[in-house]
């Protein structure tokens, strides 16, 4: 089976992007690139939670339902729900409604607001996990790799949960640890022109 399909301009792109209508803007404009924002990441780890056991369509078609449910996912802000707000996002029917997952967005916001007060931002954090280029495989032919299992283990160990190494690893492709688009897709040669200028936390 071909890795790629031909995009609507004739050039090719990941073969995943062709499943659903709306993944094409997705994965042309978002997936891969590398992102320092703190929110972005903390949205992303959130969603990526969420998405466990379901189709990342499920969860991009209701993604500004979730952004407007938990504030654009200000972790500030969202630190300090209380079961009040549980119980408002139990009824919300434009965002999954399970209550392990949505108090683990609070908790791992509460958990942020303490890596950033200890790091200076989560990512600084989060970028410490970027691979080497020699430890990459062949892209889009894993589920973990060595940095998500330890990204997700030391997650866990400053206790945030629903962080499990397959969802980090989803969270490093998506936000562009790794450029995990195949050789032959157009956006890859964009994806790595952004990580050269890419400015990295800390450096």
């Amino acid at each position: 089976m071909s890795t790629t399909i031909v995009g609507p301009d004739g050039k090719p792109r990941c073969h995943w992007c062709g499943a659903a209508p709306d993944f094409l803007d997705y994965h042309d404009n978002e997936w891969g690139f590398p992102v320092v924002d703190d929110v972005r990441l903390f949205e992303k780890l959130c969603l990526e939670s969420f998405q466990s056991g379901l189709s990342w369509r499920t969860i991009l078609a209701k993604r500004e339902n979730f952004r407007a449910a938990f504030h654009n996912f200000d972790f500030n802000k969202i630190a300090r729900f209380t079961e009040r707000d549980v119980k408002r996002l139990l009824k919300d029917e434009g965002i999954i409604r399970h209550r392990g997952k949505i108090e683990a967005v609070i908790n791992n916001a509460q958990r942020t607001r303490e890596l950033v007060k200890r790091e200076g931002s989560l990512a600084a954090f989060i970028w410490r996990y970027e691979p080497d280029k020699k430890q990459l495989v062949e892209p889009q032919t894993a589920s973990t790799s060595e940095q998500s299992l330890a990204l997700s283990k030391d997650l866990k160990k400053l206790g945030w949960k629903f962080v499990g190494p397959t969802t980090v690893y989803a969270f490093m492709q998506a936000m562009g640890l790794i450029n995990d688009h195949v050789h032959d897709c157009l956006i890859r040669r964009k994806v790595e022109r952004a990580r050269q200028s890419f400015k990295r936390p800390g450096c």
